[in-house]
């Protein structure tokens, strides 16, 4: 790894970490097509390449979710006993998506990752999240079934799954879209774990994994997106109770349509 990989990751951690607590979502859709290129152009082959980033992607979402979660919840907008039942539910189902996202091709789940992305950009650009005046939905069995998808996508495509969470959360569950974000972050507490266990557990024993590797998660890449992330996870929930979520909406959906199709081949 260079110095410029090294840079690299250190600033992709910044603008991920303050994705993550500014919109509830984990940063991966930012740290896994960074990681993806900096494996790539280290020589390793692109299906390892890939589920390494999306392995170290979760570890990344780990410290990063905690951080943006304790900031909101000082701001008493974290709702724990929904985020202990769809954070259950996700737990495992994070970690069957990532038993099964390491026996499919790492050119499939490129295209995936990539497909999902700019799903979520269209989604977001088309129906900007905005207030509800309903009252949240206290049905735990509900939670349940509803953390399923984002689970199981988590663990396939390597992400937190916050870029569905927060959806599922403000449109069906009927959450504020600011309590939301900060339920988004401590529900990914869970789905990151099973997906780390995922990607270590089926990673472990593959040849020809770069040093400082434990199966499909790399922990030199990882302290160097976690040593700016987690702060600025920090930052970003701060902004999220102060600014207006559309103004920095509209520009990570801009970033979203870069990587999404970056990701699909767009950009050579």
């Amino acid at each position: 790894m260079t110095i410029a990989h090294i840079v690299t990751l250190l600033a992709t951690g910044v603008g991920a970490g303050f994705a993550s607590g500014f919109l509830g979502v984990g940063g991966a859709v930012i740290t896994t097509p960074v990681q993806y290129a900096v494996y790539t152009a280290m020589n390793i082959p692109t299906d390892m390449a890939i589920k390494l980033a999306f392995g170290t992607s979760l570890l990344v979402v780990l410290p990063t979710a905690a951080s943006g979660a304790w900031r909101h919840y000082k701001k008493g907008a974290v709702w724990w006993k929904a985020a202990a039942v769809m954070g259950g539910t996700g737990l495992a189902c994070g970690f069957a998506g990532a038993t099964l996202a390491t026996h499919l091709p790492g050119a499939a789940l490129k295209i995936a990752f990539g497909a999902v992305v700019l799903a979520v950009a269209v989604k977001m650009l088309v129906s900007p999240p905005s207030e509800t005046g309903e009252k949240p939905k206290d049905k735990p069995w509900l939670w349940a079934i509803w953390a399923i998808p984002p689970g199981l996508i988590s663990g396939i495509l390597g992400i937190g799954g916050g870029v569905l969470m927060v959806p599922i959360m403000v449109l069906a569950l009927k959450f504020k879209m600011h309590d939301a974000v900060a339920t988004s972050l401590a529900v990914m507490i869970f789905t990151s774990i099973g997906g780390v266990v995922g990607y270590i557990v089926n990673g472990i024993g593959v040849p020809g994994l770069p040093p400082h590797s434990i199966g499909y998660v790399n922990l030199l890449s990882w302290s160097l997106l976690a040593a700016t992330s987690i702060g600025m996870a920090q930052v970003g929930a701060i902004a999220a109770h102060r600014l207006p979520t559309k103004q920095l909406g509209y520009g990570f959906v801009g970033v979203m349509f870069y990587i999404g199709l970056r990701m699909l081949g767009a950009f050579g």
